[in-house]
């Protein structure tokens, strides 16, 4: 767990920790405010069997960190792990970064990252990789901030599989 003392309110603490059954619901909102932001809440279909049975069950295929201000999650930090790459160290991918519009300014996703970045440095990977829409400039600020970097050698492709 990850205390971060928020420089825009003084009286409130970040807490960082990885999610529980008890905060699914908490998370399946914030993701789908997150879909919405994005554009692709039509085609949102996770639900919160998914988020229990993939994320909590006996083998998760992701994780979630949750950020709390004065006992409400306000961000989330989903994650999933690519086991070894090149290197053969795996590899962290953020899948999902967002902070509630109330609690932005107040170092949440700051301590997020952080704190996923404690996780990476744990399990011994080699990066952390995550993809931002092209017009989120805010978003793009934010992480090189932190040190994060556009990939200048590799360009995100995709094949879409309909259903």
């Amino acid at each position: 767990m990850i205390q971060t003392r928020s420089p825009a309110r003084k009286t409130a603490a970040v807490v960082v920790r990885p999610f529980e059954r008890r905060d699914v619901g908490a998370v399946l909102v914030l993701m789908r405010a997150l879909a919405v932001f994005e554009g692709y809440a039509d085609k949102f279909r996770v639900t919160e069997a998914d988020v229990v049975e993939d994320g909590l069950g006996p083998s998760p295929r992701f994780g979630v960190f949750v950020a709390e201000v004065d006992g409400a999650i306000v961000g989330i930090a989903v994650h999933y792990l690519i086991p070894w790459t090149y290197d053969f160290r795996p590899v962290v991918v953020l899948k999902e970064l967002y902070v509630a519009e109330a609690a932005r300014g107040m170092s949440v996703g700051y301590a997020l990252v952080q704190r996923l970045r404690d996780h990476a440095i744990g399990i011994g990977a080699s990066a952390i990789k995550w993809t931002v829409l092209q017009s989120n400039m805010p978003a793009k600020a934010f992480y090189r901030s932190l040190d994060g970097q556009a990939d200048e050698i590799w360009e995100l492709w995709q094949m879409t599989i309909d259903r």
